[in-house]
């Protein structure tokens, strides 16, 4: 069993979300699914980037950070979604009693004095994906391997960048499932 937090998207914490977390609490995992933006939610993109530039970077990372800060020393798994991946990526680069990283949709810019000791890493992305473009992850890839972690990208030719949330324009069902059952496999070699 693996411990998990699991941040949501730019959207919020959406019904897709709470599914996840449920997914993997079926698998055995114990889960957190922290809500970020005080139970606000959005139905496009853009008011999801509207409301993530109202509170602020730093106010989300220290909400990130609040959220998991008891559970921190029993050795987390951070999870995320697009921003929440990037939120996921900061914190588990930042805390030495990571487990794992599993980001989905999302990455984040690598600080180059970054040092992790074989942190395992599984990204999950549409290909192509104009949030993640290719150059970027790339350099992304080649940024984490210098930091020391052990990094598996796994991408999705032809889905959206939302691919995992059934109540989007971006889903797409095969890429989902495969995403899941590849993130499971991941969560219970970790747990």
């Amino acid at each position: 069993m693996a411990n998990v937090v699991l941040f949501h998207s730019a959207y919020g914490l959406r019904p897709a979300v709470l599914e996840a977390a449920e997914r993997l609490r079926a698998a055995g995992h114990d889960v957190l699914a922290p809500d970020l933006y005080d139970g606000r939610t959005t139905e496009s993109v853009e008011d999801g980037l509207a409301v993530k530039e109202e509170i602020g970077r730093d106010e989300l990372l220290k909400r990130a950070v609040t959220a998991t800060a008891s559970r921190s020393p029993q050795g987390l798994v951070y999870a995320g979604f697009s921003l929440g991946g990037s939120i996921a990526q900061n914190l588990a680069l930042a805390d030495e009693h990571a487990r794992g990283l599993l980001l989905l949709h999302g990455t984040s810019d690598i600080h180059e004095a970054v040092s992790v000791d074989e942190l395992p890493v599984q990204l999950h992305v549409a290909d192509p994906d104009p949030f993640e473009p290719h150059d970027w992850l790339n350099a992304w890839y080649l940024r984490m391997r210098r930091a020391g972690a052990e990094v598996e990208v796994h991408r999705y030719a032809g889905a959206g960048h939302l691919y995992t949330d059934s109540s989007l324009p971006d889903w797409d069902a095969e890429a989902a499932e495969a995403t899941w059952r590849t993130a499971e496999a991941f969560l219970a070699e970790l747990g």
